[in-house]
Protein backbone atom coordinates (compact mmCIF):
# COMPACT_ATOMS: atom_id res chain seq x y z
CA UNK A 1 0.00 0.00 0.00
CA UNK A 2 1.18 3.19 -0.81
CA UNK A 3 -0.23 6.84 -0.86
CA UNK A 4 -0.83 9.08 -4.07
CA UNK A 5 -2.38 12.68 -3.95
CA UNK A 6 -5.32 12.45 -6.28
CA UNK A 7 -8.19 14.45 -7.54
CA UNK A 8 -11.67 13.06 -5.47
CA UNK A 9 -12.47 11.89 -9.93
CA UNK A 10 -9.11 10.18 -10.07
CA UNK A 11 -9.62 8.38 -6.68
CA UNK A 12 -12.98 7.03 -8.20
CA UNK A 13 -11.01 6.17 -11.30
CA UNK A 14 -7.87 4.60 -9.31
CA UNK A 15 -10.95 2.96 -7.49
CA UNK A 16 -12.19 1.48 -10.64
CA UNK A 17 -9.03 0.24 -11.60
CA UNK A 18 -8.05 -1.25 -8.28
CA UNK A 19 -11.67 -2.82 -7.80
CA UNK A 20 -10.96 -4.78 -11.56
CA UNK A 21 -13.19 -3.27 -14.05
CA UNK A 22 -13.11 -4.56 -17.58
CA UNK A 23 -14.09 -1.23 -19.31
CA UNK A 24 -14.87 2.05 -18.73
CA UNK A 25 -18.08 4.20 -20.73
CA UNK A 26 -18.92 8.17 -20.11
CA UNK A 27 -19.72 11.48 -21.86
CA UNK A 28 -18.14 14.13 -20.67
CA UNK A 29 -19.57 16.64 -18.68
CA UNK A 30 -18.26 19.06 -15.87
CA UNK A 31 -17.49 17.81 -12.87
CA UNK A 32 -17.25 14.20 -13.81
CA UNK A 33 -14.90 14.40 -16.72
CA UNK A 34 -11.56 13.46 -15.35
CA UNK A 35 -12.77 10.16 -13.99
CA UNK A 36 -12.81 8.66 -17.77
CA UNK A 37 -9.79 11.30 -18.80
CA UNK A 38 -7.49 8.85 -16.36
CA UNK A 39 -9.37 5.79 -17.19
CA UNK A 40 -8.44 6.63 -20.84
CA UNK A 41 -4.97 7.77 -20.29
CA UNK A 42 -4.60 3.97 -18.70
CA UNK A 43 -6.06 2.33 -21.24
CA UNK A 44 -3.70 3.76 -23.97
CA UNK A 45 -0.81 2.62 -21.48
CA UNK A 46 -2.40 -0.69 -22.03
CA UNK A 47 -5.20 -0.56 -19.30
CA UNK A 48 -8.82 -1.83 -19.62
CA UNK A 49 -10.87 -0.36 -21.88
CA UNK A 50 -12.34 3.04 -21.57
CA UNK A 51 -14.04 5.08 -24.51
CA UNK A 52 -16.24 8.23 -24.44
CA UNK A 53 -19.15 7.45 -26.12
CA UNK A 54 -22.09 9.46 -27.76
CA UNK A 55 -24.05 10.48 -24.62
CA UNK A 56 -24.96 9.24 -21.31
CA UNK A 57 -27.32 6.32 -22.51
CA UNK A 58 -25.31 4.31 -25.03
CA UNK A 59 -22.31 4.63 -22.00
CA UNK A 60 -24.44 3.02 -19.80
CA UNK A 61 -25.62 0.40 -22.12
CA UNK A 62 -22.13 -0.47 -23.15
CA UNK A 63 -21.62 -0.84 -19.30
CA UNK A 64 -24.32 -2.84 -19.07
CA UNK A 65 -23.03 -5.66 -21.95
CA UNK A 66 -19.90 -5.59 -20.40
CA UNK A 67 -21.74 -6.83 -16.43
CA UNK A 68 -24.09 -9.05 -18.92
CA UNK A 69 -20.80 -11.14 -19.91
CA UNK A 70 -19.72 -11.10 -16.12
CA UNK A 71 -17.13 -8.73 -15.64
CA UNK A 72 -16.75 -5.37 -14.09
CA UNK A 73 -18.20 -2.21 -15.46
CA UNK A 74 -18.00 1.95 -14.65
CA UNK A 75 -19.85 4.52 -16.10
CA UNK A 76 -19.24 7.94 -15.86
CA UNK A 77 -21.31 10.99 -15.93
CA UNK A 78 -22.54 14.35 -14.40
CA UNK A 79 -25.91 14.74 -12.72
CA UNK A 80 -27.90 16.06 -15.49
CA UNK A 81 -26.41 13.22 -17.77
CA UNK A 82 -28.46 10.87 -15.52
CA UNK A 83 -32.04 12.28 -16.82
CA UNK A 84 -30.43 10.49 -20.57
CA UNK A 85 -28.95 7.46 -19.10
CA UNK A 86 -32.17 7.00 -16.59
CA UNK A 87 -33.92 4.85 -18.75
CA UNK A 88 -31.16 1.87 -18.97
CA UNK A 89 -30.19 3.18 -15.32
CA UNK A 90 -33.52 1.89 -13.33
CA UNK A 91 -34.81 -1.09 -15.76
CA UNK A 92 -30.98 -2.30 -14.85
CA UNK A 93 -31.87 -2.34 -11.32
CA UNK A 94 -34.38 -5.42 -12.43
CA UNK A 95 -32.15 -7.06 -14.23
CA UNK A 96 -29.68 -9.91 -12.77
CA UNK A 97 -26.29 -7.68 -12.59
CA UNK A 98 -23.39 -10.59 -13.35
CA UNK A 99 -20.33 -8.55 -13.46
CA UNK A 100 -20.66 -5.71 -11.10
CA UNK A 101 -21.59 -2.16 -12.38
CA UNK A 102 -21.08 1.43 -11.16
CA UNK A 103 -23.00 4.77 -12.23
CA UNK A 104 -19.98 7.31 -11.15
CA UNK A 105 -22.47 10.59 -11.29
CA UNK A 106 -21.01 13.93 -10.19
CA UNK A 107 -23.28 16.14 -9.21
CA UNK A 108 -23.17 20.52 -9.41
CA UNK A 109 -24.49 22.34 -6.21
CA UNK A 110 -23.62 25.64 -7.26
CA UNK A 111 -24.39 25.57 -11.11
CA UNK A 112 -20.81 25.94 -11.75
CA UNK A 113 -21.04 24.29 -15.05
CA UNK A 114 -24.94 23.24 -15.08
CA UNK A 115 -28.34 24.42 -16.01
CA UNK A 116 -29.48 23.06 -12.49
CA UNK A 117 -29.15 21.50 -9.34
CA UNK A 118 -30.32 18.19 -9.45
CA UNK A 119 -29.73 15.48 -6.74
CA UNK A 120 -28.63 12.25 -8.17
CA UNK A 121 -29.62 10.48 -4.55
CA UNK A 122 -33.12 10.93 -5.93
CA UNK A 123 -32.15 8.42 -8.65
CA UNK A 124 -30.89 5.72 -6.42
CA UNK A 125 -33.93 6.09 -4.14
CA UNK A 126 -36.58 5.92 -7.70
CA UNK A 127 -34.37 2.43 -9.11
CA UNK A 128 -34.16 1.08 -5.23
CA UNK A 129 -30.63 0.41 -5.62
CA UNK A 130 -27.67 1.19 -3.34
CA UNK A 131 -26.24 4.54 -3.11
CA UNK A 132 -22.76 5.21 -2.16
CA UNK A 133 -21.71 9.19 -0.95
CA UNK A 134 -17.46 9.85 -0.19
CA UNK A 135 -16.87 12.18 1.68
CA UNK A 136 -13.40 12.69 0.94
CA UNK A 137 -10.75 11.39 -1.47
CA UNK A 138 -9.82 8.50 0.56
CA UNK A 139 -13.42 7.49 0.78
CA UNK A 140 -14.13 8.00 -3.23
CA UNK A 141 -11.17 5.45 -3.61
CA UNK A 142 -12.50 3.32 -1.00
CA UNK A 143 -16.23 3.11 -1.64
CA UNK A 144 -15.39 3.00 -5.64
CA UNK A 145 -13.85 -0.51 -4.96
CA UNK A 146 -16.40 -0.95 -2.45
CA UNK A 147 -19.38 -0.06 -4.69
CA UNK A 148 -18.57 -3.42 -7.04
CA UNK A 149 -18.68 -6.19 -4.10
CA UNK A 150 -21.73 -4.64 -3.34
CA UNK A 151 -23.29 -4.74 -7.06
CA UNK A 152 -22.21 -8.42 -7.31
CA UNK A 153 -23.73 -9.27 -3.33
CA UNK A 154 -27.36 -7.76 -4.50
CA UNK A 155 -26.95 -8.34 -8.47
CA UNK A 156 -28.06 -4.48 -9.01
CA UNK A 157 -26.02 -1.81 -10.01
CA UNK A 158 -24.90 0.62 -7.76
CA UNK A 159 -24.58 4.82 -7.88
CA UNK A 160 -22.01 6.31 -6.51
CA UNK A 161 -22.64 10.29 -5.80
CA UNK A 162 -19.84 12.21 -6.00
CA UNK A 163 -20.34 16.67 -5.88
CA UNK A 164 -18.09 19.41 -7.86
CA UNK A 165 -15.51 20.19 -4.55
CA UNK A 166 -15.00 16.72 -4.13
CA UNK A 167 -14.13 15.73 -7.57
CA UNK A 168 -11.81 18.71 -8.31
CA UNK A 169 -9.93 18.64 -4.71
CA UNK A 170 -6.81 17.03 -4.54
CA UNK A 171 -5.75 15.15 -1.11
CA UNK A 172 -3.39 11.60 -0.38
CA UNK A 173 -5.47 8.74 -0.74
CA UNK A 174 -3.73 5.09 1.02
CA UNK A 175 -4.29 2.90 -1.98
CA UNK A 176 -4.96 -0.84 -1.71
CA UNK A 177 -4.11 -4.43 -3.51
CA UNK A 178 -5.26 -4.22 -7.35
CA UNK A 179 -7.73 -7.11 -8.06
CA UNK A 180 -7.28 -9.32 -11.10
CA UNK A 181 -10.56 -8.83 -13.26
CA UNK A 182 -13.58 -11.22 -13.45
CA UNK A 183 -13.61 -13.99 -15.79
CA UNK A 184 -15.93 -14.27 -18.82
CA UNK A 185 -19.04 -15.49 -17.94
CA UNK A 186 -22.32 -15.18 -20.00
CA UNK A 187 -25.31 -15.12 -18.06
CA UNK A 188 -26.94 -18.37 -18.01
CA UNK A 189 -31.51 -17.34 -17.38
CA UNK A 190 -32.55 -14.95 -20.10
CA UNK A 191 -35.32 -14.56 -17.91
CA UNK A 192 -32.96 -12.28 -15.73
CA UNK A 193 -32.25 -9.84 -18.70
CA UNK A 194 -35.25 -9.64 -20.74
CA UNK A 195 -37.80 -7.78 -19.39
CA UNK A 196 -40.78 -8.45 -21.23
CA UNK A 197 -43.84 -7.92 -19.39
CA UNK A 198 -43.92 -11.90 -18.11
CA UNK A 199 -40.18 -11.75 -16.27
CA UNK A 200 -39.74 -8.14 -15.25
CA UNK A 201 -43.47 -8.68 -12.54
CA UNK A 202 -41.04 -11.01 -11.96
CA UNK A 203 -37.88 -9.46 -11.36
CA UNK A 204 -39.70 -6.57 -9.37
CA UNK A 205 -40.86 -8.68 -7.03
CA UNK A 206 -37.48 -10.12 -6.46
CA UNK A 207 -36.04 -6.34 -6.51
CA UNK A 208 -38.74 -5.71 -3.45
CA UNK A 209 -37.66 -8.84 -1.96
CA UNK A 210 -33.78 -7.12 -1.68
CA UNK A 211 -35.44 -4.34 0.21
CA UNK A 212 -35.14 -5.78 3.28
CA UNK A 213 -31.15 -6.50 2.70
CA UNK A 214 -30.42 -3.41 1.50
CA UNK A 215 -31.46 -1.79 4.53
CA UNK A 216 -29.60 -3.67 6.74
CA UNK A 217 -26.72 -3.41 4.68
CA UNK A 218 -27.66 0.75 5.02
CA UNK A 219 -27.87 0.60 8.95
CA UNK A 220 -24.58 -2.00 9.88
CA UNK A 221 -22.26 -0.03 7.34
CA UNK A 222 -19.11 1.65 9.03
CA UNK A 223 -19.59 5.13 7.35
CA UNK A 224 -23.32 5.57 8.59
CA UNK A 225 -21.73 6.49 12.16
CA UNK A 226 -23.80 7.36 15.31
CA UNK A 227 -22.17 9.34 18.18
CA UNK A 228 -24.35 9.71 20.92
CA UNK A 229 -22.56 9.05 23.72
CA UNK A 230 -21.61 11.74 26.20
CA UNK A 231 -23.51 14.11 23.41
CA UNK A 232 -26.23 16.58 23.85
CA UNK A 233 -29.21 14.18 22.70
CA UNK A 234 -31.95 17.10 22.64
CA UNK A 235 -30.13 18.80 19.53
CA UNK A 236 -29.22 16.28 17.20
CA UNK A 237 -27.55 16.78 13.95
CA UNK A 238 -27.26 14.51 10.80
CA UNK A 239 -24.89 15.02 7.94
CA UNK A 240 -24.25 13.63 4.85
CA UNK A 241 -21.07 13.71 2.16
CA UNK A 242 -19.10 17.11 2.26
CA UNK A 243 -21.37 18.38 5.13
CA UNK A 244 -19.68 15.77 7.55
CA UNK A 245 -16.44 17.85 6.46
CA UNK A 246 -18.40 21.25 6.71
CA UNK A 247 -19.88 20.68 10.37
CA UNK A 248 -16.65 19.21 12.16
CA UNK A 249 -14.84 22.43 10.96
CA UNK A 250 -16.93 24.06 13.35
CA UNK A 251 -16.82 21.89 16.17
CA UNK A 252 -13.73 23.70 18.04
CA UNK A 253 -15.68 26.69 18.52
CA UNK A 254 -18.93 24.50 19.42
CA UNK A 255 -18.71 24.02 22.89
CA UNK A 256 -17.13 27.65 23.37
CA UNK A 257 -20.07 29.77 22.31
CA UNK A 258 -22.97 27.04 22.45
CA UNK A 259 -21.75 26.86 26.12
CA UNK A 260 -22.50 22.92 26.22
CA UNK A 261 -22.04 19.61 24.56
CA UNK A 262 -21.97 18.59 21.43
CA UNK A 263 -25.09 17.35 19.97
CA UNK A 264 -25.70 14.13 18.96
CA UNK A 265 -24.69 12.99 15.43
CA UNK A 266 -25.16 10.70 12.34
CA UNK A 267 -23.35 10.90 9.49
CA UNK A 268 -24.82 8.95 6.58
CA UNK A 269 -22.60 7.72 3.50
CA UNK A 270 -24.27 4.46 2.28
CA UNK A 271 -28.04 4.47 1.31
CA UNK A 272 -31.05 3.82 1.75
CA UNK A 273 -31.26 5.96 4.61
CA UNK A 274 -30.53 3.95 7.64
CA UNK A 275 -33.78 4.52 9.46
CA UNK A 276 -33.66 2.79 12.67
CA UNK A 277 -30.20 4.98 12.99
CA UNK A 278 -32.07 7.74 12.96
CA UNK A 279 -34.56 6.82 15.04
CA UNK A 280 -32.35 6.01 17.95
CA UNK A 281 -30.18 9.64 17.26
CA UNK A 282 -33.54 11.52 17.62
CA UNK A 283 -35.21 9.49 20.40
CA UNK A 284 -34.89 12.28 22.94
CA UNK A 285 -33.92 14.93 20.20
CA UNK A 286 -36.47 18.44 20.00
CA UNK A 287 -34.66 19.39 17.02
CA UNK A 288 -32.45 18.16 14.21
CA UNK A 289 -30.07 19.57 12.02
CA UNK A 290 -29.49 18.26 8.55
CA UNK A 291 -26.44 19.33 6.75
CA UNK A 292 -26.57 17.80 3.17
CA UNK A 293 -24.97 18.91 0.53
CA UNK A 294 -27.12 19.21 -2.90
CA UNK A 295 -30.76 18.58 -2.59
CA UNK A 296 -32.95 18.30 0.78
CA UNK A 297 -32.63 14.15 0.26
CA UNK A 298 -32.41 13.11 4.02
CA UNK A 299 -34.62 16.28 5.39
CA UNK A 300 -37.64 15.53 3.31
CA UNK A 301 -37.37 12.26 4.00
CA UNK A 302 -36.88 12.38 8.12
CA UNK A 303 -41.02 13.63 8.28
CA UNK A 304 -41.63 10.12 7.12
CA UNK A 305 -39.73 8.30 9.73
CA UNK A 306 -39.58 10.90 13.09
CA UNK A 307 -42.58 11.91 14.94
CA UNK A 308 -44.29 14.88 14.05
CA UNK A 309 -43.09 17.11 17.89
CA UNK A 310 -39.46 16.87 16.57
CA UNK A 311 -38.28 20.01 14.78
CA UNK A 312 -36.75 19.15 11.45
CA UNK A 313 -34.29 22.44 10.55
CA UNK A 314 -32.07 22.17 7.47
CA UNK A 315 -32.62 23.58 3.96
CA UNK A 316 -36.62 23.74 3.34
CA UNK A 317 -36.30 26.22 6.59
CA UNK A 318 -33.90 28.42 5.48
CA UNK A 319 -31.52 27.27 8.72
CA UNK A 320 -29.14 26.35 5.76
CA UNK A 321 -29.30 27.85 2.12
CA UNK A 322 -31.21 26.12 -0.32
CA UNK A 323 -29.37 26.82 -3.51
CA UNK A 324 -25.90 26.88 -4.30
CA UNK A 325 -23.09 25.08 -2.46
CA UNK A 326 -22.57 24.58 1.30
CA UNK A 327 -19.89 25.99 3.17
CA UNK A 328 -18.36 26.18 6.78
CA UNK A 329 -19.91 29.06 7.40
CA UNK A 330 -23.21 28.64 5.98
CA UNK A 331 -22.65 25.29 8.48
CA UNK A 332 -21.70 27.66 11.35
CA UNK A 333 -24.61 29.72 10.80
CA UNK A 334 -26.85 26.90 10.80
CA UNK A 335 -25.20 25.67 13.76
CA UNK A 336 -25.95 29.09 15.70
CA UNK A 337 -22.54 29.96 15.88
CA UNK A 338 -21.35 33.60 15.44
CA UNK A 339 -20.11 34.49 12.05
CA UNK A 340 -15.45 33.79 11.99
CA UNK A 341 -13.39 37.25 12.36
CA UNK A 342 -11.17 37.03 9.46
CA UNK A 343 -8.68 39.40 7.66
CA UNK A 344 -10.86 40.11 4.72
CA UNK A 345 -13.91 41.72 7.43
CA UNK A 346 -11.38 44.45 8.32
CA UNK A 347 -9.57 45.16 5.02
CA UNK A 348 -12.28 47.55 2.79
CA UNK A 349 -12.26 45.91 -0.64
CA UNK A 350 -14.14 47.99 -3.72
CA UNK A 351 -16.64 46.59 -5.23
CA UNK A 352 -15.41 44.61 -8.44
CA UNK A 353 -16.61 45.06 -11.92
CA UNK A 354 -18.07 42.21 -13.57
CA UNK A 355 -16.89 39.80 -16.01
CA UNK A 356 -19.27 37.50 -17.66
CA UNK A 357 -17.70 34.61 -19.44
CA UNK A 358 -17.35 34.75 -23.34
CA UNK A 359 -16.14 33.30 -26.49
CA UNK A 360 -12.17 32.83 -26.90
CA UNK A 361 -10.99 35.64 -28.81
CA UNK A 362 -10.87 34.56 -32.21
CA UNK A 363 -13.44 31.32 -31.94
CA UNK A 364 -15.47 30.43 -34.89
CA UNK A 365 -18.55 30.62 -32.78
CA UNK A 366 -18.24 34.30 -33.30
CA UNK A 367 -17.81 34.66 -36.49
CA UNK A 368 -21.16 31.98 -37.12
CA UNK A 369 -23.42 34.24 -34.63
CA UNK A 370 -22.18 37.40 -36.62
CA UNK A 371 -23.30 35.37 -39.77
CA UNK A 372 -26.46 34.56 -38.26
CA UNK A 373 -27.59 37.90 -36.94
CA UNK A 374 -26.76 39.53 -40.25
CA UNK A 375 -28.36 36.68 -41.72
CA UNK A 376 -31.42 37.38 -40.07
CA UNK A 377 -31.63 41.48 -40.54
CA UNK A 378 -35.17 42.45 -41.33
CA UNK A 379 -37.04 38.91 -41.05
CA UNK A 380 -39.65 39.09 -38.41
CA UNK A 381 -40.92 37.29 -36.44
CA UNK A 382 -38.16 34.60 -36.21
CA UNK A 383 -36.46 32.74 -33.23
CA UNK A 384 -33.23 31.29 -32.69
CA UNK A 385 -33.31 28.17 -30.08
CA UNK A 386 -29.46 27.18 -29.05
CA UNK A 387 -28.00 24.22 -27.44
CA UNK A 388 -25.44 23.09 -24.51
CA UNK A 389 -22.41 23.71 -25.10
CA UNK A 390 -19.33 26.56 -25.65
CA UNK A 391 -21.52 28.36 -27.76
CA UNK A 392 -23.65 28.87 -25.02
CA UNK A 393 -22.13 31.85 -24.57
CA UNK A 394 -23.47 33.38 -27.45
CA UNK A 395 -26.72 34.31 -25.34
CA UNK A 396 -24.48 36.93 -23.36
CA UNK A 397 -22.56 40.07 -25.31
CA UNK A 398 -21.16 41.17 -27.19
CA UNK A 399 -23.70 38.44 -29.32
CA UNK A 400 -26.36 38.29 -27.62
CA UNK A 401 -27.90 35.95 -30.53
CA UNK A 402 -29.58 33.25 -29.47
CA UNK A 403 -32.80 33.09 -27.16
CA UNK A 404 -32.96 29.95 -25.49
CA UNK A 405 -31.03 26.81 -23.65
CA UNK A 406 -32.81 24.00 -22.28
CA UNK A 407 -30.79 20.54 -22.31
CA UNK A 408 -28.84 18.26 -24.93
CA UNK A 409 -30.37 18.37 -28.10
CA UNK A 410 -33.90 20.45 -26.71
CA UNK A 411 -32.54 23.32 -29.89
CA UNK A 412 -33.95 21.37 -32.77
CA UNK A 413 -37.19 20.18 -31.13
CA UNK A 414 -38.00 23.27 -29.86
CA UNK A 415 -37.23 25.25 -33.13
CA UNK A 416 -39.50 22.50 -34.84
CA UNK A 417 -41.68 23.44 -32.41
CA UNK A 418 -42.11 26.67 -33.28
CA UNK A 419 -42.41 26.32 -36.47
CA UNK A 420 -45.49 24.21 -36.37
CA UNK A 421 -46.35 27.36 -34.07
CA UNK A 422 -45.91 29.58 -36.72
CA UNK A 423 -43.09 31.35 -36.67
CA UNK A 424 -41.40 31.61 -39.92
CA UNK A 425 -38.00 31.98 -39.22
CA UNK A 426 -37.31 29.10 -36.69
CA UNK A 427 -33.46 28.04 -36.31
CA UNK A 428 -31.82 25.80 -34.11
CA UNK A 429 -28.06 26.08 -32.88
CA UNK A 430 -26.42 23.01 -32.07
CA UNK A 431 -22.77 22.18 -31.71
CA UNK A 432 -21.56 19.00 -33.91
CA UNK A 433 -20.93 17.24 -30.64
CA UNK A 434 -23.99 17.81 -28.92
CA UNK A 435 -25.59 17.20 -32.34
CA UNK A 436 -24.47 13.62 -32.55
CA UNK A 437 -25.47 13.34 -28.84
CA UNK A 438 -29.38 14.14 -29.14
CA UNK A 439 -29.82 16.21 -32.13
CA UNK A 440 -30.49 13.49 -34.45
CA UNK A 441 -34.01 11.94 -33.12
CA UNK A 442 -35.26 16.06 -33.53
CA UNK A 443 -33.78 15.83 -36.91
CA UNK A 444 -35.38 13.12 -38.10
CA UNK A 445 -38.63 14.25 -36.61
CA UNK A 446 -38.26 17.75 -38.65
CA UNK A 447 -37.36 15.68 -41.90
CA UNK A 448 -40.70 13.36 -41.70
CA UNK A 449 -42.70 16.56 -41.61
CA UNK A 450 -40.92 18.69 -43.64
CA UNK A 451 -40.78 21.37 -41.03
CA UNK A 452 -40.31 25.28 -42.39
CA UNK A 453 -37.11 25.61 -40.05
CA UNK A 454 -33.24 26.15 -40.28
CA UNK A 455 -30.64 23.77 -38.37
CA UNK A 456 -27.69 25.20 -37.66
CA UNK A 457 -24.42 22.75 -36.85
CA UNK A 458 -21.20 24.87 -35.35
CA UNK A 459 -18.85 22.37 -35.60
CA UNK A 460 -15.49 23.25 -34.19
CA UNK A 461 -14.43 19.16 -34.73
CA UNK A 462 -14.03 18.62 -31.32
CA UNK A 463 -15.78 18.79 -27.71
CA UNK A 464 -14.29 22.16 -26.60
CA UNK A 465 -16.52 23.09 -22.76
CA UNK A 466 -15.53 20.07 -20.96
CA UNK A 467 -11.65 20.01 -22.21
CA UNK A 468 -11.23 19.29 -26.53
CA UNK A 469 -12.35 15.42 -26.35
CA UNK A 470 -12.81 14.31 -29.17
CA UNK A 471 -16.42 13.81 -30.84
CA UNK A 472 -17.73 10.53 -31.92
CA UNK A 473 -17.63 10.88 -35.60
CA UNK A 474 -15.19 13.19 -37.71
CA UNK A 475 -16.65 16.33 -39.80
CA UNK A 476 -16.55 14.66 -42.83
CA UNK A 477 -18.85 12.49 -41.94
CA UNK A 478 -21.64 14.92 -40.67
CA UNK A 479 -22.64 15.59 -44.65
CA UNK A 480 -23.33 11.63 -45.48
CA UNK A 481 -25.39 11.33 -41.95
CA UNK A 482 -27.70 13.88 -42.46
CA UNK A 483 -28.36 12.87 -46.04
CA UNK A 484 -29.20 10.06 -45.41
CA UNK A 485 -31.67 11.01 -43.13
CA UNK A 486 -33.54 12.43 -46.10
CA UNK A 487 -32.46 16.11 -46.37
CA UNK A 488 -32.30 17.19 -49.60
CA UNK A 489 -28.97 18.19 -50.93
CA UNK A 490 -29.92 21.20 -52.66
CA UNK A 491 -30.71 22.44 -49.19
CA UNK A 492 -27.87 21.38 -46.78
CA UNK A 493 -24.97 24.87 -46.70
CA UNK A 494 -21.28 23.91 -46.02
CA UNK A 495 -19.42 26.90 -44.64
CA UNK A 496 -16.67 28.07 -43.23
CA UNK A 497 -16.68 30.05 -40.06
CA UNK A 498 -14.69 33.11 -40.33
CA UNK A 499 -14.67 36.51 -40.73
CA UNK A 500 -13.81 37.26 -44.34
CA UNK A 501 -16.60 35.24 -45.33
CA UNK A 502 -19.09 36.77 -43.07
CA UNK A 503 -21.00 38.70 -45.67
CA UNK A 504 -21.25 35.73 -48.37
CA UNK A 505 -22.74 33.72 -45.88
CA UNK A 506 -24.69 35.26 -44.42
CA UNK A 507 -26.43 35.85 -47.98
CA UNK A 508 -26.48 32.32 -48.61
CA UNK A 509 -27.65 31.16 -45.47
CA UNK A 510 -30.75 33.89 -45.35
CA UNK A 511 -31.93 32.07 -48.45
CA UNK A 512 -32.27 29.01 -46.09
CA UNK A 513 -34.17 30.75 -44.26
CA UNK A 514 -36.47 32.22 -46.36
CA UNK A 515 -36.84 28.50 -48.44
CA UNK A 516 -40.51 27.03 -46.63
CA UNK A 517 -39.30 23.99 -46.29
CA UNK A 518 -36.14 22.37 -44.27
CA UNK A 519 -32.49 23.19 -44.28
CA UNK A 520 -29.36 22.27 -42.24
CA UNK A 521 -26.14 24.81 -42.40
CA UNK A 522 -22.87 23.37 -41.37
CA UNK A 523 -20.45 26.07 -39.94
CA UNK A 524 -16.71 25.01 -40.03
CA UNK A 525 -13.80 25.57 -38.28
CA UNK A 526 -11.66 23.95 -35.78
CA UNK A 527 -11.51 25.06 -32.10
CA UNK A 528 -8.72 27.06 -31.56
CA UNK A 529 -7.97 25.73 -28.42
CA UNK A 530 -8.31 22.45 -29.80
CA UNK A 531 -5.65 23.55 -32.45
CA UNK A 532 -3.06 24.65 -30.01
CA UNK A 533 -3.21 21.27 -28.21
CA UNK A 534 -3.08 19.56 -31.70
CA UNK A 535 -0.08 21.29 -32.18
CA UNK A 536 1.40 21.22 -28.95
CA UNK A 537 1.48 17.59 -28.69
CA UNK A 538 2.80 17.64 -32.55
CA UNK A 539 5.78 19.48 -31.48
CA UNK A 540 6.19 17.14 -28.18
CA UNK A 541 6.01 13.55 -30.66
Amino acid sequence: MHNVALLGDEAVALGGLHAGISASYGYPGTPSTEILEYLIAQYEQGGPIARWCTNEKTALEAALGISFAGRRAMTTMKHVGMNVAADPFINAALLGIKGGLVVAAADDPGMHSSQNEQDSRFYASFALVPCLEPRNQQEAYDMTREAFEISERFHLPVLLRLTTRLSHARASVNLGEPQSQNRLAKIEDAAQWSLLPLYARRNYEKLLEKQKAIRSWSETHKVNKLEQTDRDQRFAVITAGLGGNYYEENLDDFAQFRGGTLPARLHIGAYPIPEESVRRLCEYAETVLVIEEGQPFIEERLRGILPQKIRIAGKLDNTLNRTGELDPDTVRKGLGLPPRANMLSRISVPPLPGRPPQLCQGCPHSDSYETIKKALAGLEPFSVTADIGCYSLGALPPHQAIESIVCMGASVGMAKGAADAGIPYALAVIGDSTFLHSGIPGLIDAVAANTPMTLVILDNSIVAMTGCQKTMLPSAQLRNLILGLGLSAEHLLELEAKKQAIEENALRLRQEIIYPGLSVAIFKRECLEAARKRASSSRRS
